[in-house]
Formats: C-alpha cells, structure tokens, sequence
C-alpha cells in the first residue's frame, strides 16, 4: 500500500471516530461507483451527512480543507444524488455536506477538525 493511502485510511478512521464521538450514525464508509467516491455517508436525526475526508501532515500549502476544489463539491454532489437513488434512507429532511479536515503532525496528537455544511 502507498504511503499516501495509508495517510488517507488513517484519517478516514480518525474522522469516523469524531463523527461517531459527535453523536453521528456512520452509513456507509468509502462508498465507490463508476463516477467516483463518498468517504463517509452519515446520519443525523433526519439529515443524510455526505462527508469528504482530507488528511494531511502539513499545513504548508493549505489546510486540508482547502484542498476539496469546486469540481471536488461538484463531483460529491453528484455523488451524493447516486447514492441516494442506490440506498433508500426513508425520512429525510435533508442533505448536507461536510469536511472533516485531519492534520496528521511529526509529533503530537492529530487535530480534527469537522466543517458542517462546508459546501
């Protein structure tokens, strides 16, 4: 495995982990099709949280969260839509999307940071 997957995989995991600590439902979790992928798919009461995960060891160039472009909304968008068609959820009231921004540093604890309603 890359070391840049492996990045990715861990702060998947550390995002999960805040999202369940935040008293959010994991759906689903690196959902893929044909056009793309959804990290996270979380529930919250009645609201479907798409939810983009970025990490990395720096800030240098930006905060992980800043890396998630407008064609990268538009594509979870559409994702989003995709996803919905393929697993009913019954109620909800609606959809939002999130970021979950994890700085993984040379030393010390990670920080995680969850944007709501990020785009």
């Amino acid at each position: 495995m890359r070391a840049k997957d492996a990045l990715g995989q861990y702060g998947e995991r550390l995002a999960a982990r805040h999202l369940r600590d935040a008293g959010l439902t994991i759906v689903a979790t690196n959902w893929r099709c044909a056009d793309g992928e959804i990290d996270i798919v979380a529930r919250e009461r009645d609201v479907v949280v798409i939810c983009e995960v970025k990490t990395r060891r720096t800030d240098l160039f930006g905060t992980p969260a800043e890396a998630i472009t407008r064609t990268k909304a538009d594509r979870l968008r559409r994702l989003a839509m995709l996803w919905l068609r393929a697993h009913p959820v019954g109620a909800v009231a609606d959809v939002r999307f999130d970021v979950v921004s994890v700085l993984l540093p040379k030393a010390g604890a990670p920080a995680v940071e969850h944007l709501r309603g990020a785009f």
